[in-house]
């Protein structure tokens, strides 16, 4: 496993304020993981993938819970392509994306970041440019996003991440690769609360 096994709660606040919980467990071969909203919305974002070898993403499942709605998705990595299948309210729509060169998932959960960072680390880079499939926690729909990752030469745990152009959030990460705090250039910040 490229990243520590074990189960990982993070707090996500925005201006002090807790505004959801992210629990992941991680094993080997399988990432599986919530976010929770703290308000009384009950808005859930829940995501179980399936690993390779090389800890990329091979099979993705998903499913968005707002009050009475809901939506599931469904992706499996093929070839240079993700491709999925998306349903609401009735109705099924496929989604098709085309994998960066490194083959990157972005599943909408904090442990997807410390995934690619690991692979960006193994392969002994300390800045990666490519494009990532970004699956939306909300929509579910995946789209091909250039995204960027630095590591500060000052401070080897901390990296820059570039979700979009233009955008920068900063990451710290412990020895073995588990983030600590992620912090948008919003202000919402992501704090490892408790790792078992």
């Amino acid at each position: 496993m490229i990243i520590p096994e074990g189960e990982y709660v993070y707090e996500i606040r925005e201006q002090g304020h807790l505004v959801a919980t992210e629990t992941t467990q991680v094993s080997a071969g399988i990432l599986k993981g919530a976010r929770s909203a703290a308000d009384a919305s009950g808005n859930r974002h829940e995501v179980e993938a399936t690993l390779d070898d090389a800890g990329l993403v091979r099979t993705i499942r998903l499913r968005y819970v707002r009050g009475p709605f809901s939506r599931s998705a469904s992706y499996d990595a093929v070839d240079e392509t993700l491709r999925g299948v998306v349903t609401a309210m009735g109705g099924r729509n496929t989604v098709e994306v085309k994998l960066g060169r490194f083959r990157e998932v972005d599943g909408g959960l904090t442990v997807f970041k410390a995934l690619l960072i690991s692979h960006v680390r193994g392969r002994g880079q300390s800045r990666w440019t490519a494009r990532v499939a970004v699956i939306d926690p909300a929509t579910l729909v995946a789209r091909s996003i250039k995204q960027s990752v630095y590591q500060v030469q000052a401070q080897p745990g901390t990296w820059l991440f570039e979700p979009a152009i233009g955008e920068r959030e900063t990451i710290v990460l412990d020895d073995a690769g588990r983030i600590l705090s992620h912090t948008t250039r919003t202000g919402i910040g992501t704090v490892l609360v408790q790792n078992r």
